[in-house]
């Protein structure tokens, strides 16, 4: 089965919930979406389909790079971890490569809340990803 029949209902569902440059490559066995989704809550739904049709991402068969479009709304959440710095994450869950990190104490643009656990977010140098929600505090 080629990958773009296996994740069918992820790429349609981007595409008709307004990811915009959408961009879907195979190459060597591994699906390559690319875009810019209108909301947190679009990314969120992609991510969920994502682990759906391939469960705790374990065939590891795509790499999604979507991120929010950067005039999506976002409140500001605080960095309250004990003293490290927090990983962000490409999607939900410590399987997930971390792709930046937030300082202890910093300020993150809030996108999401994904789920009770992970968080989407935006560091103040723009990288957008997954945090653990239990070291963020939204501010008032």
């Amino acid at each position: 089965m080629a990958l773009q029949d296996k994740y069918r209902e992820l790429l349609d569902t981007a595409k008709t919930a307004g990811v915009s440059n959408f961009q879907v490559i195979e190459r060597d066995g591994v699906l390559y979406i690319d875009g810019e989704a209108p909301s947190g809550a679009v990314k969120d739904q992609l991510w969920n389909l994502y682990d759906k049709i391939d469960p705790n991402f374990l065939a590891g068969d795509v790499v999604m790079n979507v991120n929010v479009a950067a005039s999506a709304p976002g409140t500001k959440a605080k960095v309250t971890t004990e003293k490290s710095n927090l990983n962000i994450r490409k999607g939900p869950g410590t399987d997930q490569p971390v792709i930046g990190k937030a300082a202890h104490h910093s300020i993150v643009t809030l996108v999401s809340k994904t789920n009770d656990q992970w968080w989407l977010v935006r560091t103040e140098q723009g990288e957008e990803g997954y945090a653990y929600a239990e070291y963020l505090t939204p501010e008032a």
